[in-house]
């Protein structure tokens, strides 16, 4: 059995305004930096200090429209995706290496009146939205709670 498995889930703030592009053929693009906190303790081993590690982010498509409406420099957002390395060779003759997190989903972690405090940006009503809808996700079936503690045996 072989098992493949890429996928990355971030929390930060956006470091930027994300800029919406096109590709030549009309391809929504966005990439942005997102700092994400990590603390670590000292060498006395009490007092941490915050560091952030910074990604760097690209989203495609309905995702990069919904990240460019709705989030600028200094917002919170979630994104779930997956890693992405590039390489190639500049101009030089020097072989380069990337790392990316591809963006297929973003969604906010904070409320709307956070937001609009914070940036002077408003969110859509929801709390948390992701940036596209499946029709999987809209036809989702309605579970029901059905109580059998009558009927285990502890």
């Amino acid at each position: 059995m072989s098992l493949n498995l890429n996928k990355v889930i971030l929390a930060g703030r956006i470091t930027a305004d994300p800029e919406l592009k096109q590709t030549p053929s009309g391809v929504s693009l966005v990439t942005f930096s997102l700092a994400v906190n990590r603390r670590f303790a000292s060498r006395d081993g009490q007092n941490q200090q915050p560091e952030a590690d910074f990604f760097r982010i690209t989203a495609w498509r309905n995702t990069a429209e919904f990240i460019a409406k709705y989030f600028r420099k200094g917002s919170a957002i979630c994104i779930c995706g997956s890693i992405q390395n590039r390489t190639w060779t500049d101009q030089n003759g020097q072989r380069r290496y990337m790392t990316d997190i591809v963006a297929e989903e973003a969604n906010f972690v904070e409320s709307r009146n956070s937001q609009d405090s914070q940036s002077g940006y408003g969110a859509p009503d929801a709390y948390s939205t992701p940036a596209y809808s499946s029709p999987a996700q809209n036809n989702a079936p309605k579970f029901e709670e059905i109580k059998t503690d009558d009927d285990l045996p502890f």
